[in-house]
């Protein structure tokens, strides 16, 4: 009965330091990956005056799953690309995540594969840089495989 009690308040205790440190974080200490899969939910084609030339602007937003934790969404993106009129687009994009945001930018020349810089965040992303390599899955909605990988 005493090893019961004993047991129940060591756990009790090591679930209190672990809420306290968690609680307590506020930024990313180290480097990091997040693994996270995205699902089109709307694409918005703009054609500049010359249709299929420089200043065409494409327009997505994607939820972002992570269905080894949950079905539900764990957030949206919201990504900007701007024809360069020489095969590529210059993109920007922000990955509203439950702990902050990550902001994302560069020059892509396919949907299918592309990496761009992590150049900033917001909450526990705060300060973070890295890449983000997203490599298309396919389907109707397209889905895409995200990779962050972040330093401090």
């Amino acid at each position: 009965m005493r090893t019961s009690i004993l047991m129940l308040v060591v756990a009790v205790g090591l679930g209190l330091a672990a809420a306290t440190t968690a609680a307590g974080s506020t930024a990313l200490t180290g480097p990091g990956t997040i693994r996270i899969t995205d699902t089109a939910v709307k694409h918005i084609h703009v054609d500049s005056t010359r249709p299929g030339h420089a200043g065409d602007m494409d327009f997505y937003r994607q939820r972002l799953f992570n269905k080894r934790i949950t079905a539900n969404p764990l957030g949206h993106s919201d990504i900007t690309c701007i024809d360069t009129g020489t095969g590529s687009m210059n993109c920007s994009g922000t990955y509203f995540l439950p702990k902050g945001k990550l902001m994302v930018g560069g020059v892509i020349a396919s949907r299918l594969f592309y990496e761009l810089a992590v150049i900033g965040g917001t909450g526990i992303y705060d300060n973070a840089r890295g890449t983000l390599t997203a490599t298309y899955l396919g389907g109707s909605p397209a889905k895409e495989f995200l990779l962050f990988r972040l330093t401090i």
